[in-house]
């Protein structure tokens, strides 16, 4: 810690997280001890999510690692944070410390704010260890000293605090509320556009389309044939060879859609696989490690999942870059794929703003012809993004194949209606995204008055010093004191026995 502190409240005093109370680190359950009736188990992701279901157990451990409703609770390991148990009775994991508050020392509500400060001092130290696993080690976490106010004070800024807090958390509330509104609302849309209801005005104005879905479909799946004859011709042309007898035979022919249960579309509509109206095939890194250092640091974009789940429709720069080596064992994929995630975040799509390559965790879709809107086919796989996780089998992580995408079933609405839903998508998702912007920056600002809060309230600046307060140094120092001679009887008694022993 700096030598350099600044001066206190009157009153206020330096204190030690081990000051405080106890801190017992939870027991080491097992696999082996889960069972279907008992106590309830609490782990960390209990804590950071309390839809988590809990594991139970019958066995009988110390009382030490009972945690009753309302207690304090600190996971050190992966998520630091501090919580408040609101659940039935239960008992603690390992990775997570029971807080136990020394009474007369320090209030429990204040605690709790308190050690957030802490932990996010400590976040930002050098005592945060891990790549992967953040944890913070028992030693330094004790150690770790801030202001500890009188305890009378400590009862007003909490009194204080949370009457504050509560309006913070009362306006986070609602927006997160409306953002959660939003994010209804645009797969609502996609829903409407997709069922042919976002353009029944279209329709009506401009009557009977010239040629209908299914009349674009035989287009489009006769120019898909077609483009794959001139590319093997190509081929053949290139290796000086004679097309063989029945070549064309090979054709890939692509999957029909299963039509079973799919509802009626409008008229003019047809239905269509995702791979009749284009081509598509997995990404490519085939080089192990895939983390060698001469595939990476070259001219090629690099795109992986995280690049595509927070793209704004279009990715116009990857996180990371191939090498010529890099190249060589991938693929060159052009500007306009349609890239979409199999694996982890599934379903997530995003279109290439530049020629990139992508890892077999992504799949590139390209239209079999200048007939096929990508843009449109990209808010249809936005629309799909939820069918597709719920056919994700349930694996430790979740991932689809190429099949099941190759078999998605898509509604081909005529071309013309095919722009104009792509003109009123574009226009209502970006009114709607720049609503979702307004929310975020307010939901940031809560964010930044809550700490700014927590900030005063330990700077001494919430309520105002009463000096009639019991000072806590002088608490403190009292509380040291006790414990020391206690420790100074129970050495003594020791050497005591030790020495009856020996006599």
């Amino acid at each position: 810690m700096s030598s350099k502190r600044k001066a206190l409240p009157p009153g206020w005093c330096w204190a030690t997280v081990g000051d405080t109370g106890r801190y017992i680190n939870g027991f080491a359950f097992k696999p082996a001890h889960r069972e279907a009736a008992g106590r309830p188990i609490v782990r960390i992701q209990n804590l950071t999510d309390p839809k988590k279901p809990l594991n139970r157990t019958l066995l009988a451990v110390s009382e030490d690692f009972h945690v009753a409703t309302g207690e304090i609770l600190v996971s050190w390991s992966a998520t630091v944070d501090v919580f408040v148990w609101n659940r039935e009775p239960a008992l603690v994991n390992q990775h997570i410390f029971r807080v136990v508050p020394k009474e007369g020392v320090v209030d429990r509500a204040f605690l709790f704010y308190w050690l957030k400060i802490a932990i996010d001092q400590l976040l930002k130290s050098e005592h945060l260890h891990g790549s992967t696993m953040k944890h913070i080690n028992r030693g330094p976490f004790m150690a770790h000293q801030i202001p500890l106010p009188p305890l009378a004070e400590q009862k007003r800024i909490v009194e204080t605090l949370e009457s504050l807090l509560s309006d913070l958390d009362a306006g986070m509330a609602e927006l997160e509320a409306a953002q959660r509104k939003l994010a209804q609302y645009r797969q609502s849309l996609l829903k409407a556009a997709m069922e042919g209801a976002l353009t029944v005005d279209w329709r009506a104005t401009h009557g009977k389309p010239q040629e209908t879905g299914a009349e674009l479909l035989r287009r489009i799946l006769s120019e898909r044939r077609a483009r794959w004859e001139q590319k093997q011709l190509a081929k053949f042309a290139e290796q000086g060879k004679t097309p063989p007898a029945n070549w064309q035979a090979k054709y890939p022919e692509p999957v029909a859609p299963d039509l079973t249960d799919l509802p009626l579309l409008p008229e003019g509509w047809a239905w269509s696989s995702l791979s009749q109206v284009g081509w598509l095939d997995r990404g490519r890194s085939k080089h192990r490690p895939r983390n060698a250092p001469h595939l990476y640091g070259g001219p090629y974009p690099f795109v992986q999942t995280g690049d595509i789940r927070d793209a704004d429709t279009f990715i116009h720069k990857a996180s990371a870059s191939y090498s010529e080596a890099g190249l060589a064992q991938s693929r060159l994929w052009p500007a306009e794929t349609l890239c979409i995630t199999i694996a982890a975040n599934i379903g997530k799509t995003a279109l290439l703003a530049m020629q990139a390559c992508f890892p077999d965790s992504v799949v590139g879709f390209l239209a079999a012809s200048d007939e096929v809107s990508v843009r449109y086919i990209e808010y249809f796989m936005r629309s799909a993004q939820q069918k597709l996780e719920a056919e994700a089998p349930a694996t430790a992580q979740k991932n689809i194949n190429l099949e099941i995408l190759e078999r998605l079933p898509v509604p081909v609405p005529p071309s013309a209606e095919q722009i104009a839903l792509v003109e009123r998508l574009s226009e209502a998702i970006s009114a709607a995204r720049a609503q979702d912007d307004a929310i975020e920056h307010g939901i940031k600002q809560a964010v930044a008055q809550r700490k700014n809060l927590l900030k005063a309230a330990f700077a001494g600046q919430l309520v105002p010093q009463d000096p009639s307060d019991e000072s806590a140094f002088e608490l403190l120092a009292r509380i040291r004191a006790a414990r020391e001679a206690k420790a100074d009887v129970t050495t003594a008694s020791k050497r005591g026995r030790k020495a009856k022993e020996t006599a």
